[in-house]
């Protein structure tokens, strides 16, 4: 029988999860034996997926878990360097490069189990057949205007946490706008047309921040792109990949620009593909921003768990996108899962 293992997440500020209630029943419905670690963050409560027929299990022992299962989490292990013998889905941040990414795949290796890696479960086409990324372009560009607000105080933008649902980073985002004063700035958002870019322009829309969007035609010349300096805000949502251009170089720390603040929601500092040159590493939640230069000034935001600022709401979203392929489980080498195995061995056989 196939056995899902879910586990606790154990990133400071992660509390969304992969899988629901209502999608365990139908996995177990499915003839799939479900196990799901007890946490003490999870948004989304135990007693559902027990009612859902789940078996339980102490968090964070996935590691004794029976050598069969299949583990699923969503973000990092903890880096103790011990071998992985299960089968893991995740997002492993392995196959672009990452510095992390090698001690990962060594891992793996020497433990004898595989990575299926949720940014690399794609279709027929090529498709990513689940992602969450709505929120996190929805959260990034949160930020984005929190630190923009920041800004006109003569300050940088403060810690920032989890909501209990988008009414309430609305309205405590609205309260912060409309303090400073001053007119709603300008944006421009590249990748408009993907789910992460349509996240960030909902926001800016919901904000009433002008917003300019474009996609692979606006940026198929391969640049420069002075228009993005003409903003006050830029929101990179493209998916770095070998090819990408360069939107912001780092000549722009010293050219005339109106651009004051960048969301880098795609976040992958140290990608040799990375588009947005200025900065070098992820910000966080307590401090979410990096301040690259200060004549004029320019901030990043460079979170990498973005949609964790609404764990509710991307946790029930991705779950319902991923479940058709979760439902699939018991044909691992096939489909979705056999693309995602084919691509996880191109990288190991490279280690």
């Amino acid at each position: 029988m196939t056995h899902l293992w879910v586990r606790a997440e154990q990133r400071p500020n992660e509390e969304r999860v992969g899988l629901t209630p209502e999608g365990a029943a139908q996995l177990i419905a499915a003839g799939i034996r479900v196990t799901i670690e007890d946490s003490s963050v999870r948004a989304i409560p135990l007693d559902g997926y027990r009612a859902a027929g789940c078996e339980t299990a102490a968090e964070n022992s996935w590691p004794e878990a029976p050598a069969g299962a299949i583990v699923f989490g969503l973000k990092e292990l903890p880096e103790d360097g011990t071998p992985l013998p299960h089968r893991h889905i995740m997002f492993g941040h392995a196959f672009k490069g990452q510095h992390s990414g090698r001690a990962l795949l060594e891992r793996f290796k020497a433990g004898g189990g595989t990575l299926y890696d949720l940014e690399y479960l794609v279709d027929e086409t090529g498709r990513r057949v689940a992602a969450f990324g709505y929120w996190a372009g929805y959260a990034g560009a949160a930020v984005t205007l929190k630190a923009w607000a920041a800004q006109q105080r003569g300050a940088q933008c403060g810690p920032v946490g989890v909501y209990p649902g988008k009414d309430a980073l609305i309205a405590e985002l609205g309260a912060e706008l409309g303090g400073t004063g001053a007119p709603r700035p300008s944006a421009i958002v590249i990748g408009a047309l993907g789910r992460v870019g349509t996240g960030a322009a909902d926001l800016c829309d919901e904000m009433g921040v002008a917003v300019t969007k474009w996609d692979m035609a606006e940026t198929a010349s391969g640049g420069p792109f002075p228009e993005i300096l003409g903003h006050d805000l830029f929101l990179n949502c493209i998916f770095a990949r070998p090819g990408t251009p360069v939107f912001v170089p780092r000549e722009a720390l010293t050219a005339p620009r109106k651009l004051t603040a960048i969301g880098d929601v795609a976040c992958d500092p140290d990608s040799d593909y990375n588009p947005v040159p200025v900065y070098d590493r992820a910000t966080t939640w307590d401090q979410p921003t990096l301040r690259v230069t200060s004549d004029p000034v320019l901030d990043v935001m460079a979170i990498d768990n973005l949609p964790s600022m609404l764990p509710v709401e991307s946790s029930e979203d991705y779950a319902a996108q991923l479940l058709p392929s979760l439902l699939t489980l018991g044909r691992i080498e096939t489909g979705v899962w056999g693309r995602a195995k084919a691509t996880y061995q191109t990288h190991i056989e490279r280690i």
